[in-house]
């Protein structure tokens, strides 16, 4: 039986109120003649199934929570269910798109079905259209699931053609089988009785204690992240209604003013990101001290591991290709800093987040040496939903914001022909936090997508204009 992992497991029972376990990806298309529509879109993503064979996999549980759940074929799998087509009123503004977003991921995915939905949003205002993807977490593991928007999406606007796919679905088994395996499962695996005893009574509680070698991956991680963060707006009950808007900017201004400062790029989005929290915090009329901060992760660190920070080179995405590592280790890398977002001067600001990363960097090398790359290349909206599995790890206490950043194509990519003029990361809004944000690079731009508590961040729409002030206020007066 092709059992759920621990860490999958655990995923899988974390569905309660207030937290989405599912990540997304928003993508935004030319609409051309002759190009991508429904029908096109259902032959491409049921053609590429056979890449990612578990999206035809449900889950079933088994009895009394005798063991984890297994992955089983969906044997009535229905591929209109999953890709589905919406359409926005007109005039089809980007404000109206980023609310049918935030209603469609507050939604909980079908637990009955395999765990991911796709739309094909058309009505989008200046001749494009939007595709969402929405993503399970514990469906997208980096090894034998990617994001599904990894394999639907071309280098060259022709796709190229797939061999047929001959799907023949398994036998379902039946609740005795699964009953018989997990007895088997406990006789060949005894020292895991306990915590399967434990998973009839409390599955959330097992399944933390299951956990043992997850916990272990992500000790580094806990490390850096002992001391309790500073109070918040941003921290404290969460509701599952969601906001959910985008921003960009230039990758080469990004550069431009990393290399201006003797600073990484990263460290610029950082500070932009610092100055736009700031600068939400005052619309509130919050008072906002000198020395105030907010705590982020970024999950599987942007930084290099086991060594120092490179030096600058000159494009944001090079930088991100000299090491798969960098992006996505299996110890669980992480990087926690403090955003000095009390801090006015915006040039202090960025000098302030580039310390703070120069001093993680060069503190890796006592315990990260032995850490070794999961795979050789991963798309970006996979390694979104990877970082929401690591930061999902973490106490709660322990930072007030995640933040992940990707990089994605450095060239235009095509969908069904139609060119892909953006890709905003849809990030998982984890318990206890009222906002998670997404940053991946595409062809010379930087796409932020905010993912935020309706109750808490009702003006988030807000955001967007406060991070490209922040960021243009680094940018050389011309």
């Amino acid at each position: 039986m092709n059992r759920l992992s621990p860490q999958d497991s655990m995923y899988y029972y974390l569905d309660d109120r207030g937290s989405t376990t599912q990540v997304g990806s928003l993508l935004i298309l030319e609409r051309r003649a002759g190009g991508l529509d429904y029908q096109g879109l259902l032959r491409t993503v049921e053609s590429r199934l056979q890449l990612v064979p578990r999206y035809r996999k449900k889950i079933r549980e088994v009895t009394l929570g005798l063991a984890r759940p297994v992955w089983v074929d969906d044997r009535e799998f229905d591929i209109t269910y999953h890709v589905r087509r919406s359409a926005l009123p007109s005039p089809g503004a980007d404000d109206q798109l980023h609310d049918l977003v935030a209603r469609l991921m507050s939604r909980p995915l079908e637990r009955t079905r395999p765990l991911w939905e796709m739309y094909l949003v058309e009505g989008l205002s200046d001749d494009r259209m939007a595709i969402l993807t929405k993503t399970h977490r514990a469906l997208v593991d980096g090894s034998e699931a990617f994001e599904i928007n990894q394999i639907i999406v071309d280098d060259v606007r022709e796709p190229p053609s797939m061999p047929e796919d001959l799907w023949l679905p398994d036998r379902e088994p039946g609740s005795g089988e699964l009953v018989v395996g997990a007895i088997t499962d406990v006789l060949t695996r005894p020292w895991e009785m306990v915590d399967q005893v434990r998973a009839a009574s409390n599955q959330l509680a097992s399944v933390g204690q299951v956990l043992s070698g997850a916990v272990r991956r992500v000790e580094s991680v806990m490390k850096m992240a002992t001391t309790t963060a500073p109070p918040s707006p941003l921290n404290g009950s969460t509701a599952p209604t969601r906001r959910f808007t985008v921003a960009s900017c230039s990758a080469d201004d990004c550069v431009d003013i990393a290399e201006r400062h003797g600073c990484s790029p990263n460290d610029v989005l950082l500070a932009s990101i610092a100055g736009a929290i700031r600068r939400w915090l005052l619309s509130r009329s919050q008072a906002v001290d000198q020395v105030e901060t907010v705590r982020v992760m970024v999950p599987l660190s942007a930084y290099p591991a086991g060594e120092d920070q490179p030096e600058f080179e000159t494009d944001l995405d090079a930088q991100g290709e000299s090491s798969s590592a960098s992006w996505m280790v299996g110890g669980l890398q992480g990087f926690v800093t403090d955003l000095p977002v009390g801090e006015p001067n915006p040039v202090v600001r960025l000098s302030q987040v580039a310390q703070l990363a120069e001093r993680h960097s060069h503190s890796n090398r006592n315990w990260s040496a032995a850490v070794e790359p999961w795979i050789p290349e991963i798309g970006p909206a996979t390694f979104h939903a990877m970082s929401a599995r690591a930061t999902a790890s973490l106490s709660r206490r322990s930072f007030n914001v995640p933040v992940t950043i990707a990089r994605g194509p450095r060239s235009a990519q095509y969908l069904g022909g139609n060119e892909i003029l953006a890709i905003y990361p849809v990030p998982v809004l984890v318990r206890k936090r009222a906002l998670a944000i997404g940053i991946t690079s595409y062809n010379g731009r930087i796409c932020f997508g905010f993912n935020a508590d309706r109750g808490v961040m009702w003006d988030l729409g807000a955001m967007a204009e406060y991070l490209t002030d922040s960021f243009e206020e680094l940018l050389p007066q011309r």
